[in-house]
């Protein structure tokens, strides 16, 4: 049997927001994010993720959640895959859509948007914010920069509670 390759995430943290910006314009948006259903399965277009979200949605063992702005819910903005580990939460894919990605894409704050989320998901579970992920190797440095993240071993990477909190804190007001 062949055995599966471990990759690590490559998401970038483009800039830290509010919430998302229009790249060209500055405007930010408000945002919301809320689990994915099999109903929202027809939105995803295999052609427009890299990432198999319906296989994804499938297993029971993930949660996933879907970013839109408050104005327009039907367009997907990023989506992230979670998991429950009993002590922390684990975040297996995270990818904006095709239109927020590379030097065209429209807004600013998804992949930070979705983080801190999941960083959030871990606070309500009682995990106090404790995310783990793994990541691609070059992009270590980039998320110890970006998310205040801790390399713990290999690609292993982790959010601990009080950068969990700052990242918190920036995209989701009380």
């Amino acid at each position: 049997m062949k055995k599966k390759q471990k990759t690590g995430l490559d998401f970038i943290i483009d800039k830290l927001t509010n919430s998302i910006e229009n790249t060209l314009t500055g405007e930010v948006f408000d945002t919301e994010i809320v689990r994915l259903t099999s109903f929202d399965a027809k939105q995803i277009k295999k052609a427009d993720w890299q990432f198999d979200w319906l296989k994804e949605l499938k297993d029971k063992t993930k949660e996933i959640y879907k970013l839109t702005t408050v104005n327009n819910p039907t367009i997907i903005q990023g989506l992230v895959s979670i998991e429950d580990k009993q002590d922390h939460v684990f975040m297996h894919l995270i990818e904006s859509s095709k239109f927020n990605k590379g030097k065209d894409k429209v807004y600013f704050g998804v992949p930070g948007n979705l983080v801190a989320y999941a960083c959030k998901v871990s606070v309500d579970k009682g995990f106090d914010g404790f995310l783990a992920f793994d990541a691609k190797s070059a992009l270590i440095k980039h998320y110890q920069e970006s998310l205040h993240a801790t390399h713990f071993r290999g690609l292993r990477m982790f959010v601990e509670p009080s950068a969990a909190i700052k990242l918190i804190s920036q995209y989701f007001k009380s």
